[in-house]
């Protein structure tokens, strides 16, 4: 079994910036790490590659050059490949975008009998890239999965849902994305450490890919930011200093009438 995982590297969010013209993240600016919730799809996968004796797991991933440091990271976890969809062209895509780019280099470098993607990825958060993937190359999909197994048939899924659990049966080829749920990766060993620095990890771009710049990165994407706004917290409260019983009651009246107002709300 051909098995993919879509990674992405993501900024860290306690040094994000975003760029208030185009409404996109100023990655550049920021320091960045593998989507920690795509180390759970690495770890799906590689648990359907240890129910299927003769699997393979290449990680994709589309980004700037220094995404190329997540995808060693992976390789070092356990993946057996992996490929960098690098292209200028590429920047500023939105999630119908991504899955367009996502989805022609799964055809290039395929066929996979199953993809696997994080439930969503931390700067985003909206969890439509895969989703999106799978219409695109008509796979069946299941989303948050928090358990998999494979079968003559194809694959087992369990997946939480408002009214409780819910247990799926897949043909292949599909696409599935897994929660937290799925189980912790662990750690790299250092053998796999420096057979992944060791690793060449091929480029592909648009052009390989044959897409139309018109059709991907901020040009093709359907989504447009209008306006770009930080929250501020505006606090307001008083201080009560209690020094005698007569200043506890009062503290104590003060309090119970502001909960009293902050429950009628």
């Amino acid at each position: 079994m051909r098995l993919a995982v879509l990674v992405k590297q993501v900024p860290d969010t306690r040094s994000v910036q975003m760029d208030e013209t185009t409404g996109t993240v100023v990655r550049k600016s920021s320091d960045a790490i593998l989507n920690p919730l795509d180390a759970y799809a690495l770890r799906a996968a590689l648990l359907v590659k240890d129910a299927a004796p003769g699997s393979t797991v290449t990680a994709l991933s589309m980004g700037p050059a220094s995404a190329e440091k997540a995808l060693r990271e992976v390789l070092a976890l356990g993946a057996d490949d992996a490929v960098l969809i690098c292209d200028r062209a590429c920047a500023g895509s939105d999630t119908w975008a991504t899955a367009v780019v996502l989805a022609a280099a799964l055809q290039k470098h395929g066929p996979f009998d199953l993809v696997i993607t994080g439930e969503r990825a931390t700067d985003g958060d909206t969890g439509q890239v895969g989703p999106e993937v799978a219409a695109h190359l008509n796979l069946s999909l299941a989303t948050f999965v928090d358990e998999v197994s494979v079968n003559a048939d194809g694959l087992e899924v369990e997946r939480k849902v408002e009214t409780g659990l819910e247990r799926w049966r897949l043909r292949l080829p599909a696409l599935i994305s897994v929660t937290k749920a799925i189980g912790e990766i662990g750690l790299p060993t250092l053998a796999g450490k420096m057979a992944a620095r060791r690793r060449e990890i091929p480029i592909t771009t648009a052009a390989d890919l044959g897409l139309d710049p018109a059709t991907i990165g901020l040009k093709g994407s359907p989504t447009r930011v209008v306006k770009i706004f930080y929250p501020t917290l505006a606090r307001k409260g008083r201080q009560y200093r209690v020094v005698d019983e007569a200043s506890l009651a009062d503290s104590v009246e003060v309090m119970a009438k502001y909960m009293a107002e902050v429950s009628a709300v």
